[in-house]
């Protein structure tokens, strides 16, 4: 629903209801609500009591957020300035990425973990995590395990969703090896031809502006929640965008700085916002996310999947859009959606590094006090580490291949040489071997 128009504080004061109970109107003037969430109308109005007149309740909030706001982005014909209100949230986001997503936490974790090849398996597997789910969220059939296996074999992709999938794994890729380029317009098409070429160039054209306002976007049921801007003056748009991204100060004791997460973000939104391709724009918004995050010197966002999050909510993602441009492009609405999924997602990130690191501590002990360890070399006890925590549970020769660095033929002697220890089983599937961590009785009985 969209928000009432909004009486002044003057207004609001003068009248009759707000008269006889002034101080339960007053105490709705903030930003946020006692628990800190940025309501949209629609939320609010079913918590203010029913003895409150609605109008004078949404009255007050916005008067605390107007005073609040901040001038964030240029959007849409004619020129619209998207806002935003800082909140409890955004700053945990923002804290939480200045500790943990930096290049600087990325060797500290390196360091903490020494030789701990196995946590280099995991992320080898976590940058493929982003592609699959991106494509799922656009609604890629594939599961997550054949998408894996496309991605480790480099196969060829059989279906348009495969090759969708392969697709926004080459853009993930270029948004990486491009993390130093300015932002161009050019940028922007190329990026939408990494990534769509192949899938299906007739409803794609990959690398081409739509050049007709025939373009929505549906909700699940068919409806039209937002008819982008006009085609005409599209470059022109994207152009002034690309000036935005780029006159941003770094320095924050620089005027008019902006955290780099809020400026990713406010990225994501705008392409989202403008829908500047005929198909593939949200996946064109999140790749560039990522490229700002890289680009600002946040490198563990290569082993973060928002979309993994954002997948198992797509209603709560398209909501934060319509929120948004409801309420005269208060940004704010995304924001706070797209923090909540990055505070999980580097929270869920910095858990798996701790719980790796101990348990690649206790596994050392284990293996040494056991009399296997010296029996293994450095591949296998990688294997073995990545095995025994539940990071991989099936391998191939091909797959150990890649995550190792090394030959075919050492991936599968070390896979081989860990059946024949009793610590892996090998079983047959197609035409090649699946090799998986034996039970751990059984690697108890044959160590014995």
């Amino acid at each position: 629903m969209k928000p009432p128009l909004c009486l002044s504080l003057d207004e609001a004061a003068s009248h009759p209801a707000f008269l006889a109970a002034p101080a339960h109107y007053m105490a709705l003037h903030a930003v946020v609500d006692d628990k800190g969430r940025y309501l949209h109308f629609d939320e609010l109005r079913h918590r203010w009591p029913s003895t409150l007149v609605p109008i004078l309740c949404w009255s007050m909030v916005k008067a605390a957020r107007l005073s609040a706001q901040r001038a964030l982005i240029p959007l849409g014909q004619p020129l619209q300035w998207g806002t935003w209100c800082a909140t409890p949230q955004s700053h945990k986001a923002m804290a939480l990425v200045d500790r943990h997503a930096t290049r600087a936490a990325m060797e500290y974790i390196t360091r903490q973990l020494g030789e701990a090849a196995h946590f280099n398996y995991l992320l080898n597997d976590l940058i493929e995590d982003e592609a699959i789910s991106s494509s799922q969220l656009e609604g890629a059939a594939t599961t997550t395990l054949v998408a894996k296996d496309l991605l480790k074999r480099q196969r060829q992709p059989r279906t348009p969703d495969e090759r969708m999938i392969l697709g926004n794994y080459r853009m993930m890729k270029f948004a990486w090896e491009q993390r130093h380029a300015p932002l161009s317009v050019k940028l922007i098409e190329e990026m939408h031809e990494t990534g769509v070429t192949g899938i299906d160039d007739d409803k794609y054209t990959p690398g081409q502006f739509r050049n007709h306002d025939q373009v929505v976007v549906q909700d699940g049921e068919g409806n039209t929640v937002h008819v982008p801007p006009p085609a005409a003056g599209l470059e022109e748009r994207l152009q002034r965008l690309v000036e935005w991204v780029n006159a941003a100060p770094e320095n924050v004791e620089e005027q008019g700085y902006l955290h780099p997460l809020i400026r990713a973000i406010s990225l994501h939104f705008a392409i989202g916002y403008e829908h500047p391709f005929r198909d593939g724009n949200g996946r064109v918004a999140r790749a560039l996310f990522y490229w700002l995050m890289f680009k600002s010197d946040y490198c563990v966002f290569r082993y973060i999947a928002i979309s993994v999050l954002l997948k198992n909510a797509p209603v709560k993602y398209g909501r934060s859009y319509l929120h948004t441009e409801t309420d005269d492009l208060d940004l704010t609405y995304f924001i706070e959606y797209q923090c909540g999924l990055i505070i999980r997602a580097v929270t869920q990130f910095t858990e798996t590094y701790t719980r790796s690191l101990a348990d690649a501590q206790a596994f050392e002990h284990w293996w040494v006090n056991s009399g296997v360890y010296v029996h293994l070399n450095e591949h296998q006890r990688a294997l073995l580490q990545v095995a025994r925590t539940g990071s991989a549970i099936a391998f191939t020769a091909v797959t150990a291949k890649e995550n190792l660095g090394c030959s075919y033929n050492t991936a599968s002697a070390a896979l081989n040489g860990l059946v024949d220890l009793g610590l892996f089983v090998k079983v047959k599937r197609g035409r090649e071997w699946v090799f998986s961590m034996a039970d751990k009785s059984q690697i108890r009985q044959a160590w014995r």
